[in-house]
């Protein structure tokens, strides 16, 4: 396998995203640096750099010499914050293309979640480097997690007009690799998964999966999210990537 001479960086390589973008990078012929919160022994092209985004520890080493920055680093918040500690390091390193993975409606749901993401779809927006960012839908994994909670409840709560268009991880880890092997392209169409489905959908998939049933019981989302989600502000309907594989085909991968 030929080998880049300038390392790929990863932030947030280990995680559920990472795990599957780094063996994709490596499949393609590059060495990767993956900055993690926890250290790694490294070998077999990959290097582990440990340091924090968001406490702005060894930010400056994982960048070095990287030539392109793949950011898949986030959490439940800061990462606005974090990323703006990415930039200032890329920017210093001369880092000839930054990637970045948000969400869809990062721009229209009024949640901290949606409003850390846009901050950060900004600061590498304005970095004054070559960038790429993709808005991709909520992972199949994500809803599975929220909807194998809920059916632990003997009622299972769905709140109205909630939809979700549900995207299979894989197929954001390859699109993903795309984007970071090509040019700088700004914002990219969003990926989404093939099909709309409603909270209700969702939970009855997952309990026929597993052979269970449940009561439900409707209920209503107040405030300003409340309108947003109703509106499909976290859905793209028209004029996105979508992907191949819906929640049943996931479903009977993880759970039949």
């Amino acid at each position: 396998m030929a080998v880049t001479t300038s390392p790929l960086l990863v932030t947030g390589g280990t995680g559920t995203l990472g795990s599957l973008v780094v063996p994709l990078l490596r499949d393609a012929g590059h060495d990767v640096r993956v900055l993690s919160r926890r250290g790694r022994e490294s070998g077999d092209g990959i290097e582990y750099v440990t340091g924090d985004l968001l406490g702005n520890e060894g930010v400056e080493r994982a960048v070095d010499g990287a030539g392109t920055v793949l950011h898949l680093a986030g959490g439940p918040k800061g990462d606005d914050e974090a990323t703006r500690n990415l930039v200032r390091a890329a920017s210093r390193a001369g880092v000839r293309h930054l990637v970045y993975i948000s969400v869809i409606g990062a721009d229209k749901v009024p949640l901290g979640y949606f409003r850390s993401k846009l901050g950060a779809e900004r600061a590498v927006a304005e970095s004054g480097l070559p960038w790429t960012t993709l808005r991709a839908a909520q992972f199949h994994d994500l809803v599975l997690t929220v909807v194998r909670k809920m059916a632990k409840l003997p009622v299972i709560p769905v709140p109205g007009g909630l939809r979700f268009q549900p995207v299979d991880a894989r197929e954001v880890a390859e699109r993903l690799v795309e984007l970071t092997l090509g040019q700088p392209a700004g914002l990219v169409p969003d990926l989404a998964g093939p099909t709309v489905y409603g909270m209700a959908e969702l939970s009855r998939g997952y309990l026929r999966a597993c052979g269970k049933s449940r009561l439900m019981m409707p209920v209503r989302m107040p405030g300003a999210a409340g309108r947003a989600y109703r509106a499909g502000e976290n859905l793209t309907l028209e004029g996105a990537a979508v992907g191949r594989r819906t929640w049943e085909d996931f479903l009977a991968e993880r759970v039949g």
